[in-house]
Order: C-alpha cells, then structure tokens, then sequence
C-alpha cells in the first residue's frame, strides 16, 4: 500500500520561503512521477511541479517557474517542494501525488510533464497561506 505524508505548510509573509516534505513508502523510486499538487479555495486543483524516475527530470507550471524547486533524497523515500518568493497567491493546500508504470511508461511520462491529477495516490494535504 502506498502512503504520502506531508509536512512542512504553514503561514508566511510574500517574498518569504517555505520547504514542504512528502515521505513515501510501499513504491520504489524507479519508474515513478512525484508531483505536487495545490488547489485553492473555489478553485481545480492544479499541478506545481513533477519530477520523473528515472533520470529525475522535473516538470514546473509557469507560475511557479524559476521560484519553486522540486527535489527528492531516494535515501529518505522524501520529495520536497522548496518555495521561494512566495507570493498571496500561491495560498493553497498543497497535495503530494506519486504513481507508477502500471499503465505504461509512455502515460506516466505524459502525466508527470504536464501535472495531469491523473495520480493514483494522494497525500492528505498540507496548507500554505501567505499573507500580502
């Protein structure tokens, strides 16, 4: 059985940094995406950032580019999600989302390049707010 734990969400000012951890277990890390996930109040949830085993490619929405970093310790089965320059809206609970080859690698490298909430396992959320 695969489990998602998340941790690290919290309350910070904008242009403040947050680092979200998401620790897995029941997978192994080959052939897998890694994705983070946010949904807003009122609002689909939307894709962050991905990252694909193997070769750890990472995959960012536009909105996040170049602020937010995704990275993975494969020692510690723990993806993180390192935000900077965190503006108010990026206020949202943020969801770890992990998923396998079981339907091809060719679905699961679609899946994780362009966030599609097509994971199979779900963390259950930590929230982040950020205050202008």
């Amino acid at each position: 059985q695969v489990l998602l734990v998340e941790s690290g969400g919290g309350s910070v000012q904008a242009g403040g940094s947050l680092r979200l951890s998401c620790v897995g277990s029941g997978y192994t890390n080959s052939g897998t995406c890694m994705g983070w996930f946010r949904q807003a109040p009122g609002k689909e949830r939307e894709g962050v950032a991905s990252l694909y085993n193997p070769g750890g490619t990472s995959y960012y929405a536009d909105s996040v580019k170049g602020r937010f970093t995704i990275s993975q310790d494969n020692a510690k089965n723990t993806v993180y999600l390192q935000m900077d320059s965190l503006k108010p809206e990026d206020t949202a609970m943020y969801y770890c989302a992990a998923d396998g080859a079981g339907y091809g690698y060719s679905w699961l490298l679609k899946v994780c390049r362009e966030l599609r909430p097509n994971f199979r396992y779900w963390g259950q959320g930590t929230q982040v707010t950020v205050s202008s």
